[in-house]
């Protein structure tokens, strides 16, 4: 009996981004990363091209990381007060980007000045040489003013500025074409909604080839299929000849880890499991590796221990 033949045949392709530049491209980065550019699904080699390797962004807030989980601080300790030293620290811990997230600039969370973040950007800078994530504080007005002046700052290191969505999207579309940076996509988990955020990116001039999507994130237990199935249908869609989906993702996997209470909670009466306190680490790990199997493009992660676990799993996944 003859063996039928199931591989797929996919007529579409993930676009490949870069982020960074180096000396020779205008930049100071002494590395760059390439995400996207898969030709089939999520590690099926069989089948075509699994693209570039994803990749990981360890997370660095630029105040207020106070309210992060003891294990958490303890496995960063006091160079969370440093957001340069916290990024030399990624940096050693393994990171390929640097996401940096100026949470203190929000209103209801230090509302920093929008001069002071943008020298926190600058110590980042001059701290480590992988290329950044500069992620706004989520106050659409105090991010309208933040945003150009970090990606003024910025000019030529060719970031990933997050975030555009449907509302503020026409102010990070023109700092980013005007400072020759890439832009994050954000949507909420529907690809519709995310086609939609693609399409008025680009109608006011952006090239869908620099974009990320962001459809957000969800974590293991908590809506991790639902999250799970609508980056697999974006997915299929791009493969199948999608333009306007043909971006590669973007996941925001410590943030919602980490605030799941199964990784926060302390032991507690009843729990016989010796490995209770190491909980937030596989539930970290755990979401990571779910998303890559849906076609994560680009981790976004906290903990070292978490970050070296997903390493290895892609190392054999891509071996």
């Amino acid at each position: 009996m003859a063996i039928p033949d199931v591989v797929e045949k996919w007529a579409g392709k993930v676009n490949t981004v870069v982020i960074g530049a180096k000396a020779d491209q205008g930049g100071t980065r002494t590395s760059t990363v390439a995400i996207g550019g898969a030709t089939t699904l999520p590690f099926l080699t069989f089948e075509g091209s699994p693209g570039h390797r994803p990749a990981i962004a360890v997370e660095v807030w630029d105040s207020g990381a106070s309210v992060w989980p003891e294990a958490l601080q303890a496995a960063w300790g006091d160079v969370m007060n440093s957001p340069a030293a916290w990024a030399k620290k990624a940096a050693q811990a393994g990171a390929d980007l640097i996401c940096l997230r100026l949470v203190g600039a929000h209103p209801d969370l230090g509302d920093r000045s929008v001069e002071a973040c943008v020298q926190t950007v600058k110590d980042v800078l001059a701290a480590v040489g992988l290329p950044l994530i500069l992620w706004g504080c989520g106050a659409e007005e105090k991010d309208n003013k933040l945003l150009p002046a970090l990606s003024a700052a910025t000019k030529g290191e060719n970031c990933l500025i997050a975030a555009a969505t449907e509302r503020n999207y026409r102010t990070v579309v023109a700092v980013c074409l005007a400072d020759k940076h890439k832009l994050v996509a954000e949507s909420p988990c529907d690809v519709n909604i995310a086609k939609q955020v693609n399409i008025l990116c680009g109608d006011v001039g952006f090239p869908l080839e620099d974009v990320v999507m962001f459809p957000t994130t969800g974590a293991l237990g908590y809506g991790m299929e639902y999250v799970y199935s609508i980056q697999e249908r974006a997915r299929f869609a791009a493969l199948g000849g999608d333009k306007l989906l043909a971006q590669p993702f973007i996941c925001d996997v410590g943030y919602e880890a980490w605030r799941a209470k199964e990784a926060k909670a302390p032991p507690f009466e009843g729990v016989t499991d010796e490995n209770r306190p190491r909980w937030g680490v596989m539930w970290e790990a755990a979401t990571a590796v779910d998303l890559l199997q849906a076609g994560a493009d680009l981790l976004i992660m906290r903990h070292p221990d978490a970050i070296r676990a997903v390493r290895a799993r892609i190392d054999a996944l891509t071996a």
